[in-house]
């Protein structure tokens, strides 16, 4: 049988955090009338992470876990978990005890009012400065070059109708752009939630700041694969163009001064600029039409393509 809610939630050594985050996720899930499952997924911990998940699969099979050889990441963690999530709603927590189970019903009422995905958004964080202020100018950042209005990008606790994780691709880090992943997939009731955010109870954090530096690297990810991956040639075909003609009108300017003038142009840096950037051009030109060999194969088949309805036609019967 379908349960109502599937929870996802990636664990990477949080052995003391589990047994109260299950108890709360328990309490609530009985509380609002939910059928559920929890899919805690050990990301390699080294701690006694995963037999705590298997002491609390025993008490209550409605939880149930996946432990990776090594730590892979939390977008491994969400791409295994969404795999085998069942429910009718899927929802992503940390299992940190900042996110707050309670928040969940709320989430899960505005799906039920029709949206494909609701984040959390941290609106009070309980983090200190030296992790706030970071996030929220990479918040920012992704939000203008993005388009998508949201203020806390890099929440865990979301909330998905079950189609949206079955047809996202996460991988690598990625984890942080879901919602961007889910509007390139046709899903564009996205919305967000102001949530409580608790401070950290056990243990420390697992991410420093060279996530934001990864963050930005992951965001031009996205934005190209969303943009550009089916039409790379539109990427780098336009950047070729424009440098192509740079250097031609370079290239034609100094031979014009030559011929006319007479001013010599060996040893000017106009000519090593107009030949650079015909040299480019050509390159990202190249690179386009590679692009397009290799994506035209793959575009082909229609099967990449999500039909969520169709009518089949009907002949009329002769009178």
């Amino acid at each position: 049988m379908q349960p109502d809610l599937s929870i996802v939630v990636p664990v990477y050594e949080e052995e003391e955090s589990l047994p109260e985050l299950a108890s709360a996720l328990r309490g609530m899930c009985e509380q609002a009338g939910y059928s559920f499952e929890v899919w805690l997924v050990d990301d390699g911990s080294k701690d006694d992470s995963w037999r705590i998940i298997r002491e609390l699969h025993a008490k209550d099979a409605r939880f149930a876990g996946i432990r990776f050889r090594r730590n892979y990441g939390k977008s491994a963690a969400l791409a295994v978990g969404f795999e085998r999530a069942r429910g009718r709603f899927v929802v992503t927590m940390d299992a940190d005890l900042q996110d707050d189970p309670a928040e969940v019903p709320a989430l899960v009422d505005m799906l039920m009012e029709g949206y494909d995905l609701v984040s959390g958004w941290k609106q009070v964080r309980k983090d200190p400065l030296n992790k706030t202020i970071p996030s929220r100018f990479f918040n920012m950042i992704t939000r203008k070059m993005s388009g998508l209005d949201l203020h806390d990008f890099n929440c865990g606790l979301k909330a998905y109708r079950r189609e949206v994780v079955k047809n996202v691709r996460v991988y690598g880090e990625l984890h942080r752009y879901i919602p961007l992943l889910a509007k390139w997939e046709g899903y564009t009731r996205i919305t967000e939630k102001s949530v409580r955010h608790h401070e950290r109870k056990y243990g420390r954090t697992k991410f420093g700041l060279e996530r934001y530096i990864r963050g930005f690297l992951d965001l031009i990810t996205v934005l190209f694969i969303t943009r550009f991956a089916a039409r790379p040639m539109h990427f780098f075909g336009s950047i070729g163009t424009m440098a192509f003609v740079g250097g031609f009108l370079i290239s034609l300017w100094i031979s014009i001064d030559k011929i006319f003038q007479g001013h010599p142009i060996g040893d000017r840096p106009l000519l090593l600029l107009g030949v650079m950037l015909i040299l480019l051009g050509t390159q990202m030109f190249t690179t386009g039409l590679l692009g397009e060999m290799i994506i035209g194969p793959r575009m082909e088949d229609t099967s990449t393509y999500q039909v969520i309805e169709a009518m089949e036609p009907r002949l009329l019967e002769r009178v």
